[in-house]
């Protein structure tokens, strides 16, 4: 396959299947700057690991392979540099139209704050799990088994539950 045509050819995947690229840009990034960052970081990884990519699996599985590995590295890459760096302290103010979508704003704010303090491999899963990913394209994009998946899945739901309850 010529230069141009896997060009073509990246682009158009790309493009079919960019909702996990900001899907999980969103869940590892701290805002929006950092989120375009990141879906750029992931983009460019991608392209580079295209001319390896099998096209006799599934491209969707292998994108979120090497997009949450980049996800996971740049958390890590944060993580050095927050613990040597004092951050500012930026509020945010929304203005509900009402008091049921200010709790529902609450809720859905309780629970990123929640995913955010999960460790990267159960943010990886939770991501695919709400998805609606199979256990068994979980197990092989996150090299784990089905049976591990499962389990998994089990104890961070009901994490999360706790966690909801108690906020």
């Amino acid at each position: 396959m010529s230069t141009v045509d896997a060009e073509a050819q990246f682009r158009e995947l790309l493009e079919h299947h960019r909702g996990i690229v900001f899907k999980v840009a969103a869940s590892y990034a701290r805002g929006a700057q950092d989120s375009e960052d990141l879906a750029q970081e992931i983009a460019a990884q991608l392209w580079r690991a295209f001319p390896k990519y099998d096209g006799t699996r599934s491209f969707s599985t292998w994108m979120y392979r090497i997009a949450l590995n980049v996800a996971i590295s740049h958390l890590r890459e944060r993580s050095r540099y927050d613990s040597v760096h004092e951050p500012l302290d930026i509020a945010v103010h929304d203005a509900a139209d009402s008091a049921s979508d200010a709790q529902a704003d609450a809720r859905v704010r309780e629970l990123h704050r929640c995913i955010a303090r999960l460790d990267p491999l159960n943010r990886a899963l939770l991501i695919l799990y709400l998805d609606e990913r199979s256990q068994r394209d979980i197990a092989e994009i996150l090299g784990i088994s089905e049976t591990n998946v499962a389990t998994k899945i089990g104890r961070l739901k009901q994490r999360l539950r706790n966690d909801m309850s108690e906020a």
